[in-house]
């Protein structure tokens, strides 16, 4: 895809788990060229123990995510000078207030000091992507690939993340934010789909946007 003087060059894409963001990024990072930045959940070996019981493994998987992100973000820095597009599925401000609700005072304030020890210093993003679809929607999805660390998830979970989201999106002014009901699409696997929500994007300009596909993209 060519790009204008305009385009974002620094796009993010959230969503909670089953959302898509992943596949949303990869196929943005295709169409524009760019260089694709994901953290890999798979890797945290708490996740899995975390999703089965909050409370067992909500520190350590908390803090393995953000030494996790922190290490992509040292590259996203490093790639900085190198790449024209970058397009990156976590903004490591959001799990600051998500580990805010997931441990308990004690267990947050050590997170927040490690947090401000790493110095993160995320830059700023041109564009945020957040994908949004209700729990019901997200474990159909979820169960439907059928990934080991994810069997745990359920509907409670969910509500909460989903929340937590809202939450969190609702106060967000950083960058200029496109806000997609994903409850009846799927961009990040149909091909339609997808191609209706990269013309929204080319239409986004400062800041918030919405965006409900279900009506145009429903056949």
């Amino acid at each position: 895809m060519a790009l204008s003087p305009d385009s974002p060059r620094h796009v993010v894409v959230e969503g909670p788990v089953g959302a898509g963001k992943a596949g949303l990024a990869a196929r943005l990072a295709k169409s524009f060229d760019g260089e694709l930045i994901l953290d890999n959940p798979r890797e945290n070996p708490f996740l899995s123990r975390f999703y089965r019981n909050h409370r067992q493994a909500a520190l350590p998987a908390q803090l393995f995510l953000l030494f996790q992100r922190a290490r992509v973000l040292d590259h996203f820095r490093q790639s900085d000078l190198f790449c024209n597009v970058r397009i990156i599925d976590f903004l490591v401000e959001k799990d600051r207030r998500f580990a805010e609700r997931v441990l308990d005072p004690s267990e947050f304030a050590l997170y927040r000091q490690v947090y401000r020890t790493l110095d993160l210093n995320p830059p700023r993003p041109d564009l945020v992507v957040y994908l949004q679809a209700p729990p019901d929607v997200l474990l159909r999805r979820i169960a439907g690939r059928g990934l080991e660390h994810e069997k745990g998830i359920g509907i409670p979970y969910l509500e909460q993340l989903c929340e937590a989201y809202a939450n969190f999106f609702y106060q967000y002014d950083e960058a200029p934010l496109l806000i997609v009901n994903a409850a009846e699409i799927d961009p990040a696997q149909r091909e339609p789909d997808y191609r209706e929500l990269l013309r929204e994007i080319g239409r986004v300009g400062h800041g918030r946007h919405f965006f409900n596909p279900a009506a145009s993209t429903i056949a």
